[in-house]
């Protein structure tokens, strides 16, 4: 039996599809992927994390939870970060609201089937953003956090954060969030 062939998308198809559906997607290389919906514990880091950041707006720069895309034209790619910092200027694809181009900190939460592609094929497309300097991923399932940040020699460098009791000091602009603050009201089964 023959496998159906697979339809490619340029990204203005893309962006016209995702603007009428009902469910957000991403795009890569022409193909579009369907994300799943996220759990409470997800949600509930994802807003730990935005409101514990807003101070950030002292030092010029914006932080936005879940509903902006990235885009990524080295890597022909349309993303939704659960996190995004940005300083400065927003610089925007195409001249649409919805998509930015200069994020300086990307922040994912970990989900069972997004969790290899967010550590591997998904941090070598971010990495192709210039303005990028630092990358975490959060477990939502135990505390457990990767921070990756470019050194001045453009080479990234990991710090994991395992405890409770441990502060993250963000890389990219000037502040540090309590592990306990981010796993606020998570419950780990």
């Amino acid at each position: 039996m023959e496998k159906p062939e697979k339809k490619y998308y340029t990204p203005e198809e893309y962006l016209a599809v995702e603007e009428a559906a009902e469910f957000r997607s991403e795009y890569y290389k022409g193909e579009i992927f369907a994300m799943s919906g996220a759990t409470v514990n997800h949600n509930t880091i994802v807003l730990n994390v935005g409101a514990n950041l807003l101070s950030v707006r002292e030092k010029q720069c914006n932080v936005y939870v879940t509903d902006l895309k990235v885009r990524i034209e080295t890597a022909d790619m349309f993303t939704y970060p659960d996190v995004l910092i940005i300083c400065g200027d927003l610089e925007f694809y195409n001249n649409r609201k919805d998509i930015i181009l200069n994020p300086v900190a990307i922040i994912e939460v970990l989900s069972e089937s997004t969790e290899g592609y967010d550590r591997g094929k998904k941090f070598e497309c971010y990495r192709a953003i210039p303005t990028l300097r630092e990358y975490i991923l959060i477990d939502q399932f135990k505390v457990h956090i990767e921070q990756y940040c470019i050194n001045p020699a453009g080479k990234w460098e990991l710090t994991e954060y395992r405890e409770k009791a441990e502060y993250l000091a963000l890389c990219s602009v000037d502040s540090r969030i309590s592990l306990e603050t981010i796993y606020e009201r998570v419950t780990f089964e």
